[in-house]
């Protein structure tokens, strides 16, 4: 299994990776990127089968990232992880194809239960 952790703070891509059940950090292939650039490149360059994706980055934000790589898959799963917990926000990611939005303050309660939800546990 590939996963692609895109978030423009090393701190907050650790400690998502941290997060992971055990047996998906220890099983998976992580990649990591730290714009929406990059979460586009790395998509096509790997293929993941799990996106975790910010929204607040430079170069290009995750509305932009999510946005383009639906336009060409609409199937991989994509989990936009963000403190942009703005009503607004998250309507937007989830009709842009995200399928689900973790608040970071949050992504201890809320990340097994998203992984269960699309049968990754």
């Amino acid at each position: 299994m590939k996963m692609l952790v895109v978030d423009d703070s090393r701190m907050a891509r650790r400690i998502l990776i941290g997060m992971l059940p055990e047996s998906l950090r220890n099983s998976a292939e992580i990649h990591q990127g730290v714009n929406g650039e990059e979460a586009v490149t790395l998509w096509r360059e790997q293929s993941p089968d799990l996106i975790f994706l910010d929204l607040t980055m430079p170069v290009m934000d995750g509305f932009d990232a999510l946005v383009a790589i639906r336009a060409q898959d609409p199937d991989t799963p994509i989990l936009v992880v963000s403190a942009d917990i703005q009503a607004g926000a998250v309507a937007k990611v989830m009709a842009s194809g995200a399928n689900g939005f973790i608040d970071k303050s949050k992504l201890t309660a809320e990340l097994h239960d998203h992984l269960k939800r699309l049968g990754f546990l």
